[in-house]
């Protein structure tokens, strides 16, 4: 078997090769990432032996050739700040519908046996009661999450068209080991590090569904291994907390005091809160192996750790 993995040099993509290199050491790994901001050769550091790493863009159909005939493809692939993309729409355009775009063509032609496209829970929008099924009308709210929807239904079309054997993964907020500095959880733990305000837009009130890196990465293996193809499936721990319930949590864990917390202005377009229903996912035999509290400790002790990693990128 020959896996491509876009975006492996990612926060999810690098924790996802990491999986992929214990469950199939007998098989090959491509690895083709850009290495924009939050896509480092340091994510990869302890799996560069088990892997074929391809500097290249999914943009440009020359770097995809670079990859050759591959038998499965994982796209992790995207520009995901949602407060970047109020400022640079046309970037989150061009790499998350066009690129995937590019890479659905580059499947075609190989004659993939699966196409794992790697989205969000954002695509709904926000709920202010109860929770999204897989079924429901996508709504979503920035240029982030609509262009990671444009880029869900390019892939179904395929799927729906051509027979492209597409499964398609909606996650809520990943957290963990080498999240880039300006996601919340890796801004509140390193803010208050260095004893610094911990910002927070508005009230602070606003919920997400928090899911542990790895949980999700075995969501997306089991979606690989057992789900069908042309099939949705959403990946979430049921960890709904307020971002203000966050930073208290990571002061807490580091014996620091509230007072650090601040509010800020709200940001454009903010959703209040996500919510998904993961009866589907875990009918398939799926189940998150951590609890939130286990997660949290671990994430804040790597970050302690591991102050080679973050320290360059502030």
């Amino acid at each position: 078997m020959r896996f491509l993995v876009t975006g492996g040099a990612g926060f999810i993509g690098s924790n996802f090769v990491r999986l992929l290199a214990r469950k199939y050491p007998d098989d090959e790994i491509v690895i083709l990432d850009k290495l924009t901001y939050a896509g480092r050769r340091e994510n990869l550091r302890d799996v560069l032996d088990a892997i074929t790493f391809i500097h290249g863009d999914i943009c440009r159909m020359e770097d995809l050739e670079k990859a050759g005939a591959c038998d499965v493809v994982f796209n992790f692939a995207a520009e995901t700040h949602v407060d970047r993309s109020i400022t640079e729409p046309d970037l989150f355009v061009r790499t998350d519908v066009l690129g995937t775009c590019n890479l659905l063509n580059y499947a075609m032609n190989r004659e993939v046996s699966r196409f794992i496209q790697i989205s969000t829970d954002e695509v709904y929008g926000s709920i202010p009661s109860g929770s999204f099924h897989e079924t429901d009308v996508l709504d979503p709210s920035s240029p982030y999450s609509a262009s990671k929807a444009a880029a869900e239904h390019l892939a179904q079309s395929y799927y729906k068209t051509y027979g492209l054997p597409v499964i398609t993964t909606r996650s809520s907020n990943n957290f963990g080991p080498y999240q880039f500095p300006e996601k919340l959880i890796p801004v509140l733990i390193l803010k208050a590090l260095s004893r610094q305000p911990l910002p927070l837009y508005g009230t602070g009130l606003n919920v997400r569904d928090w899911l542990y890196v790895d949980d999700n990465c075995t969501g997306i293996e089991t979606a690989y291994e057992k789900g069908s193809p042309g099939g949705i499936y959403n990946i979430g721990a049921g960890n709904e907390k307020t971002n203000l319930e966050i930073a208290k949590i990571v002061l807490k864990t580091l014996t620091m005091d509230e007072d650090l917390i601040t509010f800020v202005p709200d940001r454009a377009g903010h959703d209040f809160r996500y919510s998904i229903a993961t009866e589907k996912i875990r009918k398939l035999g799926w189940a998150p192996s951590y609890s939130f509290e286990e997660s949290m400790d671990r994430t804040v002790e790597w970050y302690k750790q591991n102050e080679w990693w973050w320290k360059p990128l502030l």
